[in-house]
């Protein structure tokens, strides 16, 4: 059993979890503590008393550790990706590519640990200086999900420990085995006791005390609507600082004037890739009246091309639903867009086994035409590879669609009109938009969320992060 990291020593956890491949399920990636609440109070209470001097430590000695850690991970992309895609599913391409995010995104706040910044400035009354800095928060709480289990977490730790703070760790319990393996590289890396703990376990034991324990200052949290509405609650009961990324029902809007391919790839990509697992997939597709059709018939074809097999299998384009869970969301999903009047032109069937036999969560991609607005398909978030279509008059109409969710997390547009393009960007109500490009796939140096029932609090990634993991102090001086 992989153990828990407490207090800079490895701690066996009283349950323990199996971790299962969803490529074959006959395959056990390996079984990993669960921790407690009294494992989790003493997490709390190592990140409490390491604060004081690690929120003193230099630049320099905060710059060496995340960048030697930076320059594991990226050394270890081939091994550490395969157990990624072992055990979320990721085709075997994607999950090195997440790695080496992960890799870059400690290097990155390696450098912004020697950048703090800050200002000095006169005051309005003579002979007097002020000095604005940023300081350490305190103990962390960063609670992640299974679809990006060791992206995720870097660019949350990074920056935690990057300015000074005292990180405890909750991963997704769905996907241990990336969070352990990141956690083993930081265990080496030279950090003091106490300033970064795993624990692995339940939401409803680990997270719990991580919302309600009062010497946690601040909570970063990426997952569903519902569980960030709870993470809300506690923290502000308490007057905690909070993080919320959560879901997404992302828009891509094709204009008749889209370049056909660019727009069929940037669409299948969305939709389709990491197994539409991903909180910033397009899963509608808003489309003018001028180029549905053709539109619609590409798409067919080249989702009839799509691999679906185990996802360290070369050639595979995509790998199976993380969990039977989540397979059976996507199926409902399914079944009640067919029944509001919604029509299954593609995929959306399941596949008991992969190519080599093997038994996995596997699904066909799902194409649903003759959808509207207001069907469930539009409004909630399935989180696998479904995609509805939704036709549209003109750009006019297409921007309203795009807009009218509960979600505004990342939203994209086709189209070679540099009008529209401008005017989109502008007026889209999301966090981030993409202009010919899939709307799933940011770098790791810009803020990432969005805005509406997407995200809540300042970005995350990028210099941005220092709004969340930093508070501000203002000094005067009498000379």
């Amino acid at each position: 059993m992989k153990p828990n990291y407490i207090a800079g020593a490895w701690t066996e956890g009283p349950h323990a979890s199996r971790n299962i491949n969803p490529s074959d399920t006959r395959d056990l990636v390996g079984e990993y503590a669960q921790a407690d609440a009294a494992q989790a109070d003493l997490a709390i209470a190592a990140a409490t008393a390491a604060f004081p001097a690690w929120s003193l430590s230099t630049p320099q000695q905060r710059f060496d550790i995340l960048d030697a850690v930076g320059t594991e991970i990226l050394a270890r992309r081939a091994e550490l990706g395969d157990l990624l895609a072992r055990e979320e599913g990721k085709t075997l391409p994607e999950a090195i590519g997440e790695v080496v995010r992960a890799g870059n995104i400690f290097k990155f706040f390696a450098g912004e640990a020697l950048r703090p910044g800050g200002e000095s400035l006169p005051s309005v009354r003579p002979g007097v200086g002020v000095e604005v800095t940023r300081e350490a928060i305190g103990v962390v709480g960063l609670i992640t999900p299974w679809n990006f289990p060791i992206a995720i977490p870097a660019w949350k730790i990074a920056p935690a420990l990057a300015w000074g703070n005292c990180v405890v760790f909750k991963p997704a319990d769905l996907v241990p085995g990336s969070a352990w393996a990141l956690a083993e590289i930081l265990s080496r890396s030279g950090l003091p006791a106490g300033v970064f703990n795993l624990v692995m376990g339940r939401g409803s034991v680990v997270g719990e005390k991580l919302l309600n324990d009062p010497r946690v200052a601040a909570i970063s949290f990426t997952g569903s609507v519902g569980t960030g509405q709870k993470v809300a609650a506690a923290c502000v009961s308490r007057m905690a600082k909070f993080q919320l990324e959560m879901g997404g029902k992302n828009p891509m809007v094709v204009l008749d004037d889209a370049d056909l391919n660019v727009a069929v790839n940037a669409a299948v990509n969305s939709g389709f890739f990491s197994t539409g697992q991903r909180c910033t997939a397009s899963s509608r597709l808003i489309v003018t009246e001028g180029i549905h059709d053709r539109f619609i018939a590409a798409m067919v074809e080249k989702m009839k091309a799509l691999k679906i097999d185990d996802a360290r299998k070369a050639g595979t384009d995509i790998g199976p639903v993380v969990d039977a869970s989540q397979l059976g969301q996507d199926t409902d999903y399914i079944g009640i867009a067919k029944a509001e009047g919604g029509q299954l032109l593609q995929g959306g069937e399941r596949l008991e086994r992969n190519a080599d036999g093997a038994p996995g969560f596997y699904l066909t991609p799902a194409l649903i035409t003759g959808t509207t607005a207001e069907m469930r398909i539009n409004r909630e978030e399935v989180f696998g590879p479904v995609v509805s279509v939704i036709r549209a008059r003109d750009y006019e109409e297409a921007l309203h669609l795009a807009n009218d969710t509960p979600f505004g997390l990342s939203a994209g547009i086709a189209t070679t009109s540099l009008k529209h393009a401008t005017h989109f960007k502008r007026h889209s109500q999301a966090g981030m938009v993409m202009v010919n490009l899939p709307t799933a796939g940011v770098d790791y140096h810009v803020p990432f969320g969005g805005r509406k029932g997407s995200s809540y609090g300042p970005r995350e990634q990028g210099r941005h992060a220092a709004e969340f993991y930093t508070t501000v102090k203002t000094a005067y001086t009498q000379a």
